[in-house]
């Protein structure tokens, strides 16, 4: 029974499809039905339509096809594959590649058959490779929504119109002078034009001359484009040529020696006309002597006489050709060679001065006050007052040992009147003393020169009072403990330093050495 009915519905199933193929091939719109049956999902928008059928895309038994049925379609791409043009002509992925590989359909209405990874694609696989500053531009900024992609424009007014500075009086052709990095980098070659650009105007912005982005009908002569710059304020004419050059305003070309007669030599050459041409070049007549011009700059104030040559040359004021070592009884060494010369010539050069010894200039500069004497040099030297001093401590009442040797002056002359530093220790020591005074003022009696730590007493033998027993390695400070005026007064009394350590508070006396031993106080003898 089983057997049966099987086979009874799979004659039944079978004549159906039998059925179905043969109303398929009789009329077309069977075959709609039919293949709605059999189709794998839905065309998305872009391929559905009365006259597209499943032949349109499809050959049946044959895939190879398939391929060319695209191509009569989208006429465009098979023209950019003949070519060799835009994507699906320069990339070798697509050269002998199944369209449906990159297109899939049968995803539904909304599925978009063209869509790529944007940021990978690589825009050189077409015909507008991305340069300069279109590397990192949007997409969105060149490919308008709803348009092909190929469809873009490709030429810089198309994109750039509204950035024209020059709104569009040089042409559309932008790349004829500007570069894909930045509008700023210019190639336009200006030596084309009837003003070829030397010198300065090399550097020179653009907007510099052509203002408004205004360029034809430029001015070229230089005072309709410098008038503002004119430091003379018109005052030498308008021909600017006469003088300058396009190098720069601070390197005229006028030859002042042959058309004037005075040749302009070191620091003349460099000055500024207006500088001796107050009103015009011709006014006021300027005179040739160097006190016509420098007489309010003498700073001489006319002691030296006017003939300034004499000392100084066109070079500078501060290099004089005066040698004082040679032309005057007094050779200017050491610190001498850099001072003013009014600093000595007070009074007019013809007039002597008031002597020659240190003291006759520097009296007023001597720190001693002249508890010294006034001489000098016998210390110091013509480079400075206080470098390379020879003044020999040794030699005084005070020789310098051990760390004095090292000490600067001002550590025990506290002013310039050295005879009345004192010598004794306290004196300078005071605060270094870490008895706190309790030992005397005579440092030198444990101390040496040597250093504070370099010290050696003989208390056994410079004192009356021997350190025995639990005497020997106290501090000093253990029975010195009040400050001593002069001589150290200690007495040697046990009572003096131990009467707090006393357990009989005092009903034996005073005298501790009767029962106790200078080793310790628990070894006891009886008298």
């Amino acid at each position: 029974m089983l057997l049966r009915f099987i086979f009874t519905n799979a004659r039944v199933l079978i004549g159906a499809i039998v059925a179905a193929f043969f109303a398929f091939a009789a009329t077309a719109s069977a075959q709609s039905t039919i293949e709605k049956l059999v189709s794998p999902g839905q065309l998305s928008k872009d391929h559905q339509g009365e006259d597209i059928t499943c032949n349109s895309c499809h050959a049946s038994f044959k895939k190879t096809a398939q391929n060319a049925l695209c191509l009569e379609c989208h006429k465009d791409v098979a023209a950019d594959i003949a070519a060799l043009k835009g994507f699906h002509g320069k990339s070798t992925e697509v050269s002998g590649a199944l369209c449906k590989l990159c297109h899939t359909e049968h995803e539904g209405a909304e599925f978009d058959i063209a869509a790529f990874d944007k940021p990978a694609f690589d825009h050189r696989l077409t015909d507008y490779p991305l340069l300069g500053a279109h590397k990192k531009a949007e997409c969105a900024a060149c490919h308008v929504a709803g348009k092909k992609f190929r469809e873009a424009p490709s030429r810089c007014n198309d994109c750039h119109a509204k950035d024209d500075a020059h709104k569009g009086t040089l042409g559309s052709d932008c790349a004829s002078c500007h570069k894909e990095t930045l509008w700023k980098d210019v190639t336009f070659n200006h030596d084309k034009t009837k003003f070829p650009l030397l010198g300065g105007h090399k550097i020179a912005d653009c907007a510099a001359c052509h203002i408004a982005k205004k360029f034809k009908g430029t001015p070229t002569d230089c005072f309709a484009c410098h008038k503002k710059d004119d430091a003379h304020k018109g005052a030498y004419g308008t021909a600017c040529a006469n003088c300058h050059d396009e190098k720069s305003w601070k390197s005229p070309i006028f030859d002042h020696a042959t058309k004037t007669g005075f040749a302009l030599r070191g620091a003349h050459r460099t000055i500024v006309c207006s500088a001796c041409h107050t009103v015009s070049l011709t006014e006021p007549k300027l005179g040739r002597t160097c006190i016509a011009c420098h007489r309010k700059v003498d700073v001489h104030k006319g002691r030296n006489g006017a003939d300034c040559t004499d000392c100084h040359n066109e070079e500078t004021w501060k290099t004089n050709s005066f040698n004082h070592d040679t032309q005057t009884k007094f050779p200017l060494k050491g610190g001498h060679k850099t001072v003013e010369c009014a600093l000595c010539h007070i009074e007019p050069v013809t007039k002597a001065l008031p002597g020659r010894a240190c003291i006759d200039c520097h009296q007023k500069d001597d720190p001693h006050k002249g508890s010294l004497g006034a001489n000098c040099a016998a210390c110091h030297n013509q480079t400075s007052w206080t470098q390379s001093v020879k003044f020999d401590h040794d030699l005084s009442s005070f020789p310098l040992l051990g760390a004095h040797k090292n000490a600067k002056c001002e550590a025990c002359h506290t002013t310039k009147d050295f005879k009345t530093a004192p010598s004794d220790c306290k004196s300078c020591h005071a605060d270094d003393d870490a008895h706190k005074g309790a030992l005397g003022s005579d440092c030198g009696e444990c101390h040496n020169p040597g250093g504070w730590s370099h010290w050696r007493f003989d208390h056994d033998a410079q004192t009356k009072f021997p350190l025995t027993g639990g005497h020997q390695g106290l501090k000093c400070a253990a029975c010195h403990r009040s400050e001593a005026k002069e001589k150290i007064q200690q007495s040697s009394d046990c009572i003096a330093c131990h009467r707090s350590d006393d357990k009989h508070r005092g009903q034996y006396g005073t005298n501790c050495e009767r029962c106790h031993s200078p080793d310790a106080w628990d070894q006891i003898k009886f008298p």
